[in-house]
């Protein structure tokens, strides 16, 4: 013999024992916080992006170097920089067993934005190495 739910010798669901029963609007409520706190958050990281890369003047990369001497080296620099502004760019030299042997930094001036140039070092002994240690705008901006 079947009972109907509406049956009322058969007790109901236990109170709470299966959870809640659902709150719609609570529900929309906490979607809705979810989603605000994540495009916050999407929003925060995308200004931290654009601030990092635009805070970004000045940047190089060693191209390649040659040892023209016991005393000189020759470094192939290429220069990225916004317009009008002046990037300082230093290169490091170092000897067979690690040690520096020259230092030098170069002023990149002008209205191109890319520059490409051949630049020397002057060692104090034979060099084995060269890197580029950074560039920056000039006045450290």
């Amino acid at each position: 013999m079947a009972t109907s739910s509406a049956d009322p010798t058969r007790p109901g669901l236990p109170q709470g024992r299966y959870g809640r029963s659902g709150d719609a609007r609570s529900d929309r409520r906490l979607m809705a916080v979810g989603a605000v706190l994540g495009a916050v958050f999407l929003a925060l990281i995308a200004w931290f992006g654009v601030s990092y890369v635009a805070g970004t003047k000045v940047s190089g990369e060693l191209i390649k170097f040659e040892i023209v001497s016991d005393r000189e080296v020759a470094v192939h620099l290429e220069v990225r920089k916004d317009e009008g502004v002046t990037g300082v760019c230093t290169v490091n030299t170092l000897a067979e067993d690690g040690g520096d042997v020259g230092r030098a930094d170069f002023t990149f001036d002008g209205p191109q934005s890319r520059i490409d140039e051949v630049v020397t070092v002057r060692t104090t002994k034979r060099a084995t190495s060269a890197q580029l240690v950074g560039c920056t705008a000039a006045g450290g901006n």
